[in-house]
């Protein structure tokens, strides 16, 4: 009878749990096409206040690859009322802190205050969206900043170009600008003229291409207000043309070798193209990449490197995007292991995945990952705006920050072995040979 309360009662508080996780949140739009999001949580005095515009490296013009990213930067630089170099002064005099960052699909914006500060916050993104000041000591200056970034984070970082996917992305895309890196050319930035920065921000920055989140210790109507207030006037911005280029199927296995003066121990990638973040089929791939890859109970980490010890170690990088994902799998040579070998043993586990169910027991603690991933994901409130702006702008579907989970729990045994036999294919990949700049002829 105790064993039976007891079970009862840890069913209920997992229950409350489950009900404690719901994000709840309100949506609307501006006159001039602004999505507004907001959550309030007064369990802490802060606030985020997170603007995500629809543009990313996948909207280049061909020839000036690195607007994006470029503009992340320079959108710091100051507008007609912050000073130029006093943004970052400004937040952290205010007790706040913020960042911003760059994919192929977007680029996103936040600051977090104390709550007292909300109003800074919003004030600093309508000054970003309304009137920055865009000019050539401003440019010339996040060019070298730029650069810097690219060499501390790709060309003098070990596995850079893995990490970074300027070494896989080329390969695996032929026409769709995900074949470009986020971070460019410094040829693209160097030839750009000022008027081609202008012009990408007039066209890429509007308000009807933003979405504004405002998460934490808020009073719904009053921010409403505030909102209002410095964002409603700020007026519509062009419709953008989304990019929509459809890339024909692998269906020859494509073959590489990528140099790295960085390292001394040579990697085996397969590289994967893998359908769009929306599709259930990508939560499938993310799924398989956790049974394969993820932590030291990975089916690839106990063969190759505890088992057989050829692997160092193993990895996986699978990215869900817009129009298409990738998924990287990948083995550090254990010594002098061949990397034919290291390739051999992963076949054999993919091929375990196309011909076998996984385990009952298995399937239960890969569940239960995704439970705790997913609790995690909305532990704080800089999460959660991100993932609300996410959900809403990449997703279409803002409530996924709620919903999302189930699309995991409904991903059966069959699913993964299905989808395993669909895209895990020896003539759908890309096999890359990373190998140190000495073994280059």
């Amino acid at each position: 009878m105790i064993h039976k309360i007891k079970t009862t009662a840890i069913a209920l508080l997992l229950g409350f749990c489950a009900i404690g996780q719901e994000v709840e949140y309100t949506e609307y739009n501006l006159d001039n096409g602004l999505h507004v999001i907001l959550h309030q949580d007064n369990t802490a005095p802060v606030a985020t206040v997170g603007v995500m515009y629809h543009v990313g490296a996948k909207d280049e013009e061909a020839g000036r690859s690195g607007f994006a990213h470029f503009f992340e930067h320079l959108l710091f630089e100051g507008t007609e009322n912050i000073e130029r170099g006093k943004w970052f002064d400004i937040v952290a005099a205010n007790g706040g802190s913020n960042n911003a960052n760059t994919t192929q699909d977007r680029t996103y914006y936040y600051e977090t205050f104390p709550s007292n500060n909300l109003e800074l916050g919003l004030w600093m993104e309508s000054e970003r969206m309304l009137h920055p000041v865009i000019n050539e000591i401003g440019v010339e200056t996040q060019n070298e900043v730029v650069k810097e970034e690219k060499r501390s984070r790709i060309d003098n970082a070990p596995y850079g170009k893995i990490i970074y996917s300027t070494g896989i992305n080329k390969y695996v895309f032929d026409k769709h600008p995900y074949k470009n890196s986020v971070i460019g050319t410094m040829e693209d930035l160097d030839a750009a003229e000022l008027d081609e920065f202008k012009a990408f921000f007039d066209k890429y920055y509007g308000p009807n291409n933003a979405t504004l989140v405002v998460a934490g210790d808020i009073d719904m109507e009053k921010t409403k207000d505030l909102i209002d207030k410095y964002f409603a006037g700020i007026p519509e911005g062009n419709e953008v043309e989304r990019v929509s280029i459809e890339e024909e199927p692998i269906t020859e296995t494509i073959t590489a070798t990528e140099y790295d003066s960085n390292i001394q121990i040579p990697a085996k990638l397969f590289v994967y193209r893998t359908p769009s973040m929306v599709e259930k089929d990508a939560y499938v791939l993310d799924m398989i990449s956790s049974i394969l890859t993820d932590g030291r109970s990975s089916r690839m980490y106990k063969k190759m490197v505890d088992e057989e010890k050829t692997a160092l170690q193993v990895l996986a990088f699978p990215r869900s995007q817009e129009d298409y994902g990738t998924y990287v799998m990948g083995a550090l040579a254990l010594g002098e292991t061949p990397l034919d070998t290291l390739a051999t043993s992963m076949d054999e586990e993919i091929e375990k995945l196309q011909n076998e169910l996984i385990s009952e027991k298995e399937y239960e603690k890969l569940q239960n990952k995704f439970e705790n991933r997913f609790v995690n994901s909305n532990s704080s409130i800089q999460g959660i705006a991100s993932s609300l702006a996410t959900y809403n702008v990449l997703y279409g579907d803002t409530d996924l920050i709620n919903k999302e989970i189930e699309i995991y729990r409904d991903i059966t045994r069959e699913d993964i072995q299905r989808v395993a036999n669909d895209y895990l294919n020896e003539n759908q990949r890309l096999e890359l040979d990373y190998l140190p700049e000495s073994e280059k002829e």
